[in-house]
């Protein structure tokens, strides 16, 4: 699975015409994402085809959230369901910290069958390998997106490969941050992980604020492709 993060309708319709596999919809690349508007999730599903994941984070201060917060992440994934989202893309951290079971089960409930990630949300944790096993409790979440601790996913390469490992093909672990066509086939190689997420690594110039760019979307393809 090739996921790409579209934050416009044209960063989707070019993530499909270029030969994305699925689209994690968010804002503000450039703070690790947000949730985007209603109006923009809308316009992706109706103009795309590919499964729309819709990252529910309502600000970038943190991964822990108060009440209030929580009422708005509700709210935001029930408008995502009404709108015809495919999954959602999650994360919710206590004060020390590790993951929030207590608020997770919340996050879960109003989610009903749709898709679960949990988000990079892990990498802050202490110990990512051990919130692996602590989500594996729960069958709703699919697939964990990390680069396995702080930095980039090459810099933790070993952690994720004991994340793989932790995983026991009970839950995906995909690769995102930092990912690029001249370091991919290295992370999969070295850590197991199947399926890989792209932000800025096929955008022009590396940059949050570049278009999608076909010629760097082939390059990871190709790499990707050759390497399953």
């Amino acid at each position: 699975m090739f996921e790409v993060i579209a934050t416009s309708v044209d960063d989707a319709i070019a993530i499909e015409k270029y030969g994305g596999m699925r689209i994690e919809l968010s804002s503000a690349l450039s703070e690790m994402g947000i949730t985007p508007s209603y109006a923009l999730i809308k316009n992706v599903v109706e103009k795309v085809s590919l499964p729309i994941h819709v990252l529910i984070r309502p600000h970038s201060k943190s991964f822990v959230y108060s009440e209030h917060d929580m009422q708005v992440m509700k709210e935001d994934i029930e408008i995502a369901k009404k709108l015809g989202a495919d999954g959602l893309v999650i994360g919710v951290l206590d004060e020390y910290n590790k993951i929030d079971e207590e608020k997770l089960k919340k996050l879960l409930s109003y989610a009903d069958d749709m898709d679960v990630t949990f988000h990079r949300a892990i990498d802050i944790t202490e110990d990512p390998v051990e919130s692996v096993i602590t989500l594996l409790k729960y069958p709703q979440i699919k697939r964990i997106v990390t680069a396995g601790g702080k930095g980039k996913v090459i810099d933790n390469l070993s952690v994720i490969k004991k994340m793989v490992e932790a995983a026991e093909d009970k839950i995906v672990i995909m690769l995102g941050g930092g990912l690029n066509k001249d370091n991919l086939r290295l992370a999969m190689e070295r850590t197991g992980a199947r399926e890989v997420h792209f932000g800025t690594g096929v955008r022009k110039n590396y940059h949050y604020t570049g278009v999608i760019s076909e010629e760097l979307m082939k390059a990871c393809l190709l790499a990707y492709n050759d390497f399953c």
